[in-house]
Order: C-alpha cells, then structure tokens, then sequence
C-alpha cells in the first residue's frame, strides 16, 4: 500500500471584500444558501427507509431505551462528515478517486466493494420502502417500481446536479412529518428519561439494535456521497465554515427524526405491547394512526417515507455510479450530459432497474432493513479508518488533521466502530 504523503493546495476562488457591517448578516445568510445542500442532502438521506425502520422497530422492542444513542450520534456523525467537506473542497476529489490516487488501485476496489455491498442493501430497502408505502394504498410492487425507476432515471439523465440536488431536499423534507407525529404522540417524559437510563447491555438483542442504529446513522455511502457533491459543486476554501454549518444543521435535523420515530412508535407499540418486534410496514403505520386517525395518520406515514427512500435512493445510486467511476476511469459526473458519460448514465439506470426487479419480487423489508444498517456497523472499520487516514495524509498543512483534535477524532472513531463491530457481532451470533 502507497502510503506517502502528497500535498493538494487547496482549491481557491476570489474572496470579495469583508462586506460592511450592516449587511454582514444578509452577506453570511446569502453565502449559506448558495453553498447548503450537499449536507443537508446527505443527511436527509441518512435518515432512508432503512433507518426509519430501524428507529420504529427500537422503540418497538425497547421503548425509550436507544433514545440516548440517537442524541450521543448527533456529535459523532457532524465528526466524520465534517473530514468529507474538507476533503471535497481541498482536493476536488471523490473519495474513491482520492483513496486510489494515494493508496494505490487495490485498496481503492477493496474500499469501492465495500460501498457497492452497503448500497446494495439500502437501494433494496429504500425501493421496499416506496413499495411499501404503494401497497398502503393499494398498488402493486411491480407498478411502483416501474413509476419510481423510470422517473428517476429520467430526471438524473436530464437534470444538472443543481436540479437534482433541490429535488432530493424538496422529497427529503418531508421526514419532517414525523417530528409533528412524535409531538403528537404526547410521551411521557419522566418516563421516557428514566427507561432511557437503563441500559440493558447484556441483551443480544439489545445490542443487536444497538450496532443496526449505529450503521443506520453512518453508512459507507455518506462518506462517498458527500466528498463527491462538494467537489462537484465547486466548493473552495472560502465555503468551509458554512459548509460545516451546512453538514451541522444535517446532522441535528437527521437524528431528531429518528429519535422522533422512536419515540412515537415507544409511546404507542412499546407501550401497550413492549418487547413485541414489528413485522410488516403496516404495523409501523398503526403506531401512528391512534393518535392522527387512520387517514391523516396513513397519509403522514406516506409522505414522510417516500421522502426518506426517494432522496436515498437518488443519493445511493449517484454514489455507487460515481465510485465506479473514479476507480475504473470513465467519466462520472452530472456535469456531462449522457452521451458524454455514456458509462456513467448507463450505471445509474442498471442499478436502479436492478434493484426495481429485486424489489418487486418481494421481501420481509423490516428484517432486510435492519439487517442492512447492522452490515453498516460491520463495514465502519474499513469506511472511518480510509477517511482518517486521507484526512491526516493530503490535506494541505492548515486544513490537516492534527494534533489534539486528530486524536480526539481517531479516539471517536474507534469506539464507534468498535462498539458497531462488538454490538453487531455479539447481537447475530445469538
């Protein structure tokens, strides 16, 4: 494995001048708007079906008891993707591309591999997810794939990155349902805070939910999606601190929806009948439905979850497409038009057309989805430890990863990982 260090100059643009007091405010507010989006896209999308499901079938089984893990996370996800901005602006490099020009092509594929196996299973979770929510209202898997697949190749090979980046956050918000259905739910909080503090570390099963929300929270897709949409989008030195506020935002917004699906279904399934698993989509739709009615609350469910699979969806094959790219050598990016990118665009429709025909064959998607986020936690070594090692190696000196911070960062992860490998080891090997 290469492992000399190569300095990338940072990527810069004419600043303009320190605007003058008065419109400071309105100047930092307008430099936001303008660079906001790769963050709060990639956290929209963190928060897919998978997870949704991964958070009600906690509060199902352990009722308020994972509810810190969806606090403690906030942190530790903004750490970890805060190192992908700072890679995508001083490299204007995807991390796949990255990992293969200062490590070599080998390791490259083995980091790639691992990408393609996690977006594997959350492409098949979030277009389970959409058919799901199609069976609600009575229409077919196979009809659902046909519409979502279709139109989602149709606006990835017609629209720029901007066009598709303001789509994912427009689907993406409406997750935001679900924070009105938690308030609604009405938790008791003296109860909540008290189940909260117990901790029942010695449950498999426990800690088997344990290691599927750590995996729901960071995925090896994130860290890929995010370093390329940067680039991509032309961000310079002059955008890192809202950038960072960008991802920061992301980050709170996506664990207050999962803690808010937590807490309603704890409030309502792990109330009257704790312990007891979820088994189908439906039963996550009667969580909600006591407290809303059965229209508006199958309606709110509907709306929020196809917003979570949809900006997923787009998101996971964008990156898979893209990582490909950069280790094989063909063009990959939304800036080319597809008979530019031919192999790019052809990657992206045959990936989603795959996963429409694996998805309408059928499957048990609240198992398949926390499934998929336990096989997240178990790939987080190889994930964390590649962007670590880029973040302290070709990052130019004022940017690097040093000091203090490199060892609380090296410190965080670790025992993330750690405990999403041990949680998830000794949760299956039940």
């Amino acid at each position: 494995m290469d492992t000399r260090t190569v300095e990338v100059l940072p990527r810069t643009e004419p600043v303009p001048g320190k605007p003058a007091a008065a419109g400071a405010g309105r100047w930092r507010r307008l430099r936001f708007l303008a660079v906001a989006g790769p963050g709060l896209v990639v956290m929209l999308a963190d928060t897919d079906a998978g997870s949704l499901i991964t958070a009600a079938q906690s509060g199902a089984e352990s009722g308020y008891r994972l509810l810190w893990l969806q606090v403690l996370m906030v942190p530790i996800l903004f750490v970890v993707q805060e190192l992908t901005v700072r890679l995508g602006i001083f490299t204007g490099q995807g991390h796949g591309y990255a990992i293969r020009r200062h490590f070599g092509r080998f390791w490259a594929w083995v980091s790639v591999s691992t990408l393609l196996l996690a977006c594997v299973g959350a492409l098949i979770t979030e277009l389970s997810g959409i058919a799901g929510v199609g069976a609600l209202v009575g229409i077919p898997a196979w009809l659902s794939m046909v519409i979502v697949v279709a139109g989602l190749i149709v606006m990835v090979c017609r629209g720029s990155y901007l066009t598709v980046e303001r789509i994912a956050l427009a689907v993406g918000l409406f997750e935001c349902v679900f924070l009105f259905v938690a308030w609604q739910a009405r938790p008791g909080l003296s109860a909540a805070l008290h189940e909260t503090l117990r901790v029942p570390f010695a449950d498999r099963r426990y800690l088997y939910l344990v290691a599927a929300n750590i995996g729901a929270v960071i995925m090896p897709w994130m860290v890929f999606y995010q370093q390329s949409a940067v680039a991509e989008k032309g961000l310079t030195v002059a955008d890192l601190r809202a950038a960072r506020w960008d991802t920061a935002i992301g980050s709170v917004v996506t664990q207050a929806v999962m803690a808010a699906v937590l807490v309603a279904v704890a409030a309502t399934i792990g109330r009257v009948e704790p312990g007891k698993p979820l088994d189908t989509v439906q039963q996550i739709v009667e969580a909600i439905t006591p407290f809303l009615g059965r229209w508006a609350g199958t309606l709110m469910f509907a709306l929020g979850m196809t917003g979570a699979a949809l900006v997923a969806t787009i998101v996971v094959t964008l990156t898979a497409a893209r990582a490909l790219g950069e280790v094989m050598g063909f063009e990959h990016s939304l800036k080319h038009r597809p008979q530019e990118a031919p192999w790019f665009y052809g990657a992206c429709a045959l990936i989603l057309a795959l996963g429409g025909v694996l998805v309408a064959s059928g499957a048990d998607l609240v198992e398949l989805s926390v499934g998929v986020q336990v096989m997240n936690a178990l790939l987080l070594p190889i994930v964390l430890g590649f962007l670590y090692l880029l973040a302290r190696r070709v990052l130019p000196e004022p940017y690097r990863l040093k000091g203090g911070y490199a060892v609380t960062v090296g410190a965080i992860i670790v025992l993330t990982a750690g405990l999403g490998l041990y949680a998830g080891l000794a949760g299956t090997l039940t």
